[in-house]
């Protein structure tokens, strides 16, 4: 138990001086917030059950969660397919506890950077109609988020380079700005982004908000839909962990 803390201690240590890490899961999301929300002029419109303010302070929290667990989980799997799980061998922890805490420290760099964005939407005017919706909107974040946790671990375990990460965290800005996360989309291009997985996970994030009201274009969607594109990716996510874990047995 002491060896998993220690263990747990210094991987986050480790992840808080790496300059790409910091970077892309708490400067980028808050960044984005202050561009896209704070400082936008209509930051103080209503979107639903919350301004325009929460409404994008809630998206940039799920992009950088959604970018905290899948660069980190990537990182993790490449580490035990370059043989980190010979070396994992000779210590008490088992292949199985090591997994267990690169979660948790994904987990926790995604709660940290949901904080940061949520504790900056809160001195620059995010609002929301009721206090619940503050803490729902962050449990979806970190609940729906381990979705990419799969996507990493996947693309971690099918590629086994020090890229993989990289590839994994820029697939996520990709999926962002198509999927309805970073801008409001409508017409085809909203017809599009419904097939893509940041689509599902985003607006679940902000249904407490919105309850299905799109931004673009009036009208509103049921909650099915975006149920539906979040199992589908996750199923879709877990298989690309299946092949991931048979090509690196391959490999062996």
């Amino acid at each position: 138990m002491l060896f998993t803390t220690t263990f747990f201690r210094v991987e986050v240590l480790r992840q808080f001086r790496n300059p790409y890490t910091l970077a892309f899961t708490l400067a980028m999301p808050v960044a984005m917030y202050l561009l896209f929300g704070a400082n936008a002029e209509y930051a103080s419109a209503s979107a639903g059950n919350g301004n325009v303010a929460f409404y994008v302070m809630a998206s940039m929290a799920a992009f950088g969660t959604a970018t905290a667990m899948t660069s980190l989980c990537a990182l993790a799997a490449s580490e035990v397919g370059q043989g980190w799980g010979r070396q994992i061998a000779l210590t008490p922890l088992s292949i199985t506890g090591y997994a267990i805490v690169k979660l948790a420290v994904a987990l926790a760099f995604a709660a940290f950077s949901t904080a940061i964005v949520f504790a900056v939407g809160v001195l620059t005017g995010a609002r929301a109609d009721s206090l619940w919706s503050w803490f729902v909107v962050a449990g979806i974040i970190l609940a729906g988020g381990l979705i990419f946790g799969l996507f990493g671990l996947g693309v971690g375990l099918a590629f086994n380079s020090d890229s993989a990460a990289s590839l994994a965290s820029i697939s996520i800005t990709l999926f962002g700005f198509v999927g309805n996360l970073f801008m409001p989309l409508s017409g085809a291009m909203l017809d599009v982004a419904r097939f893509t997985p940041m689509y599902g996970y985003g607006a679940l994030v902000r249904w407490p908000i919105t309850e299905g009201a799109l931004v673009t274009g009036g009208g509103s969607e049921p909650l099915w839909i975006a149920l539906a594109n979040f199992a589908v990716w996750t199923l879709l996510f877990g298989l690309l962990v299946r092949y991931g874990v048979l090509r690196s047995r391959r490999r062996r």
